[in-house]
């Protein structure tokens, strides 16, 4: 049942990317289309000049040879000069005629170029340059450039082949011209028009493939001082005859703003690369700069013109400079390009600012020069936050935030709205000034909870089986309509560097509903034991102290095992990897406790409370009251374990005979557990045949791998 349930989800899945693709493709397929056509247009008009370029220099070759045979006769009578110079003037008017038409031919590929080139600079690609922000901050774009390449070099080529065409018109023009000639009043006008075409053309042919970006940076245009980063250029022109010829030097903020402290760099390596096709795989010209890297400029800051705004760190953008120059068939042309802004950090600690910055940036503007962004950065529309932060996981997963779980994050920015689409959100909100009751940024806690899924949660989270983001009110609302056992995961709204948590529904004797959770898990935990096991062997003793695992189905109604059965890793007995002498499970239990109300906050319970009018971005005033949560009002049972002589006598049972025998020698042994002596393998367990008056406890680990109690809250 199980293995057909992956296996028509794995079909539904894929049949979704496919729709998804053929759906793009239809969209491309159509841009293709217009460009294509005008393309081969081109191509067409260029393919016929040459043969009317080869009519005329025969048209003209006839007339020049009768003009020059008339001047070197003697003298005719007028009868004969009146006849050959009515030939002469029939072969000048039809060369006349067709030099107009060349002109025109010429003035009307131009304009289909100028055309052409217009689509292609102010249109296809600036949306690639868009495409390119987006895939830097976890959008699914498509960046390749082999389409673009092929159009801006059929273009170039067609361009430069139109220069030859004036150059033979030169020459033409040389050997025969006369009053009114077409090709001496035209031709300057022409020949400016195709250079300026091409020279805007290879200005913007010069692009930046790769942005900056750290072997294991957090992500793109995140750089640091004195560690190596890569860069690619491309030149959108496929020219063999310069490989290898054209150099690409690189340079760091060029035209770096007056800003009150302001850093500078110096960029050290190899800082120049010839333009090549072997590091490209499909043979286009490439620069790719793999091992750079920045140091900061110790040069005083300040002096004239410099105003007195100042940025942190990880707001001051800085900008490479990439430059060279473009040399063929007489035409030299200056090319240069920047990166999008990157921040530039000295230590660790400043990445995930940092990428915050670039995520903002990146969002909202497309001027790469902007380097003063955050000087007086604008707001954000929801809608445009919201697809940003979809991206972050779909960088990281294979599923992005759906509508309910996008809400949730709306509520908890805006409070609740009917609609949130006209609602914004401005930087320091974002990343600067701490959620209400927190010590923490909206950002920092939801890079934490996707940091969390990265490195933990990925498997289930692509599953679908983490609702995450969840409020406690919804949470509540959904699980009181579920049969007994039905749980759901959501992530902590508390916790700093991400937690998620479960809750389930119980109904009491009288029938009255019960959603209960636990103390939320958090990488701490994560890192020793996996989350499908904490869910798998989670364990509460009910009043007569009966083990029971009370997550029977994963909302709405999946059984648990169905879900969560193909990640089970640990094993019991022998077989258990985590366990080499004690022949036990691995299990996390709570101990159902009489619960007494207490009116102090507990951060880990997560009480529900209000969101305030206009949630967290707008103003607020004196922070809600904590209502009454319910606590535990049990202690720790740490030392029920270690002092409880019976619970020891248990304990030796069905050992391996090198196992401390007595009573006292396993006690003492396991005291030195606890205080941190690998005597006894880091594990922690619970003896599922042990008597009632061991207590309850669960493996929370933490260092040293001490057992401490799972708080249960109703």
């Amino acid at each position: 049942m199980m293995k057909e349930r992956d296996i028509l989800q794995s079909a539904q899945l894929a049949e979704q990317v496919q729709l998804l693709q053929v759906t793009q493709n239809t969209v491309e397929t159509d841009n293709q289309r217009n460009i294509g056509s005008l393309m081969s247009n081109l191509r067409t008009k260029v393919q016929g000049m040459e043969h009317n370029i080869k009519s005329l220099e025969e048209q003209q070759d006839e007339f020049d040879f009768k003009y020059q045979t008339r001047m070197m006769e003697g003298n005719i009578n007028a009868e004969q000069h009146a006849q050959q110079m009515k030939i002469l003037q029939h072969l000048l008017n039809r060369l006349n005629s067709s030099r107009k038409l060349l002109m025109s031919d010429l003035t009307e590929v131009l304009g289909l170029a100028e055309q052409l080139l217009t689509v292609l600079v102010n249109v296809e690609l600036p949306e690639w340059k868009r495409r390119q922000q987006k895939f830097c901050i976890g959008a699914r774009e498509d960046v390749q450039l082999q389409l673009l390449e092929s159009w801006f070099t059929s273009e170039a080529e067609c361009l430069f082949q139109v220069r030859k065409f004036l150059k033979k018109v030169e020459e033409l023009t040389a050997k025969v011209s006369y009053e009114n000639d077409p090709f001496k009043i035209q031709k300057p006008a022409l020949q400016n028009k195709v250079d300026s075409l091409l020279t805007t053309l290879l200005k913007s042919a010069l692009v930046v493939e790769s942005q900056p970006s750290m072997p294991q940076g957090r992500g793109p245009l995140v750089l640091r001082t004195n560690v190596q980063f890569s860069v690619k250029i491309r030149l959108l022109v496929k020219v063999p005859e310069l490989n290898h010829v054209m150099k690409v030097t690189v340079s760091m903020d060029s035209d770096a703003p007056q800003i009150k402290g302001y850093r500078r760099f110096n960029v050290l390596g190899n800082s120049t690369k010839a333009l090549n096709m072997i590091e490209s795989n499909n043979g286009g010209m490439v620069a790719d700069f793999r091992h750079l890297t920045l140091k900061e400029k110790k040069a005083g800051g300040g002096g004239k013109g410099v105003n007195d705004l100042s940025l942190c760190v990880t707001e001051e953008l800085h900008v490479m400079c990439f430059e060279t120059v473009f040399v063929l068939h007489g035409l030299s042309v200056s090319l240069q390009t920047t990166s999008l802004p990157v921040v530039i950090t000295s230590g660790t600690s400043q990445q995930q600012s940092a990428w915050a910055s670039i995520l903002w940036f990146n969002m909202l503007c497309t001027d790469a020069g902007n380097v003063n962004f955050f000087a007086n950065s604008p707001m954000a529309t929801w809608p445009q936050l919201a697809e940003m932060l979809s991206w972050q996981f779909l960088s990281i997963t294979d599923r992005g935030l759906n509508s309910d779980q996008l809400h949730m994050i709306a509520q908890k920015l805006f409070g609740q709205q009917q609609n949130y689409d006209s609602c914004r959100i401005s930087w320091s909100k974002f990343s600067k000034e701490n959620v209400p009751n927190t010590n923490f940024s909206f950002y920092v806690w939801f890079d934490g909870i996707l940091m969390l899924v990265k490195n933990y949660l990925e498997n289930l989270w692509n599953d679908g089986y983490i609702m995450g983001f969840v409020s406690k009110g919804k949470e509540k609302s959904l699980l009181k309509k579920m049969q007994s056992g039905t749980f759901l995961l959501r992530f902590s709204e508390s916790i700093r560097d991400g937690g998620i948590t479960f809750s389930w529904i119980e109904y009491f004797d009288d029938g009255k509903p019960n959603v209960r959770s636990v103390q939320p898990f958090t990488k701490v935990d994560l890192t020793q034991i996996p989350f499908s096991e904490i869910i798998h062997n989670f364990q509460i003793l009910e009043a007569e102290n009966v083990p029971e695992n009370p997550l029977k189905f994963l909302y709405p109604n999946i059984p648990k095992d169905d879900a969560f059965g193909k990640y089970y890793t640990v094993k019991s007995g022998a077989k258990n990897p985590y366990l080499e002498y004690i022949k036990t499970k691995l299990v996390f239990v709570s101990k159902e406790n009489t619960l007494e109300p207490k009116a102090t906050m507990n951060l880990l319970d997560e009480p529900e409370v209000e969101l305030p009018v206009n949630g967290l971005c707008d103003v607020h005033g004196e922070e809600p009251a904590a209502p009454d949560v319910l606590v535990p009002s049990d202690e720790l049972m740490r030392e029920s374990l270690l002092l409880d002589p019976g619970s020891v006598e248990m304990l030796c049972s069905d050992l391996p005979p090198d196992f401390p025998s007595s009573t006292e020698e396993l006690e003492k042994s396991l005291q030195m557990y606890l205080s941190g002596d690998p005597m006894i393998p880091a594990s922690d367990f619970t003896c599922l045949d042990q008597p009632p008056n061991l207590g309850a406890f669960t493996s929370d680990l933490s260092p040293h791998g001490h057992t401490v109690h799972m708080p249960l809250y109703s």
